[in-house]
């Protein structure tokens, strides 16, 4: 037995890089993944290799950038069952020249769209049900860019800096606004690290598995630690640890 048995999760960015990983590692822990991308070809194709390794994996294309997109996805995925698990690991990066007095409106816009915007929304779709259950988890695929302090956000890049930085605010906020875990909602941001992605190019240090590994562990993890509190949420991670925001 699985320790997702009988869950469902719902993943964006699901065709590719650290998305893949988080949909093949909560599959392997028995959950039937929902996988969420913009291009339906390599999205079927992604969910074809996730089957062969006896995967309850389904295909839900959706261009996340397209809000009206985004706000029908829950009907499109309804019938499977009731999300319980929300990773949100769709990420744009935008021109790596993008600083803010050189990029375009349209740039600004793309980038948050898919980075911010789209979590927002599938957070409102799927949390209210979550907390009915008091059983949710929310994942926040964030970035070391988004971060305040550390590498954070330093100069260029700018659209996906601040849209990843609106993101940990979103994670940071909702989690408080939902109790810290005491309504039975988890909501956490991670930092994955520069993983070799085609964000984080082919000399990346880390795999987009190692990339992926908190992310899964975070939707995994047991509700409740051994003094009988709630696990510790509304927080930024990475490789298990807590980062500052």
């Amino acid at each position: 037995m699985g320790t997702l048995d009988g869950k469902v999760a719902l993943v964006t960015g699901a065709s590719r890089g650290i998305g893949n990983e988080i949909a093949l590692g909560l599959g392997r822990a028995g959950a039937t993944v929902v996988c969420v991308a913009r291009d339906p070809e390599r999205l079927d194709e992604a969910v074809f290799k996730l089957r062969t390794e006896s995967i309850d994996a389904v295909a839900a294309p959706c261009d996340l950038a397209q809000p009206g997109a985004v706000v029908r996805l829950p009907s499109q995925v309804a019938a499977i069952g009731e999300v319980e698990i929300l990773v949100n690991g769709a990420g744009v990066l935008g021109s790596r020249t993008s600083k803010t007095l050189k990029a375009s409106y349209r740039e600004w816009r793309a980038v948050s769209a898919v980075v911010l915007d789209a979590p927002f929304l599938l957070i409102q779709a799927f949390a209210p049900a979550m907390m009915a259950r008091r059983s949710g988890r929310i994942v926040n695929v964030s970035a070391d860019e988004g971060r305040m302090t550390g590498p954070g956000n330093t100069g260029g890049v700018a659209p996906y800096r601040v849209a990843k930085a609106g993101l940990n605010a979103l994670t940071r906020n909702f989690a408080y606004e939902t109790g810290l875990g005491r309504r039975g909602l988890f909501v956490d941001a991670v930092a994955p690290g520069r993983s070799r992605t085609d964000l984080g190019g082919s000399g990346a240090p880390r795999s987009a598995a190692e990339g992926a590994e908190t992310a899964i562990w975070l939707c995994t993890r047991p509700a409740v630690q051994a003094d009988g509190s709630p696990a510790p949420t509304g927080l930024l991670w990475q490789d298990h640890e807590v980062l500052p925001w």
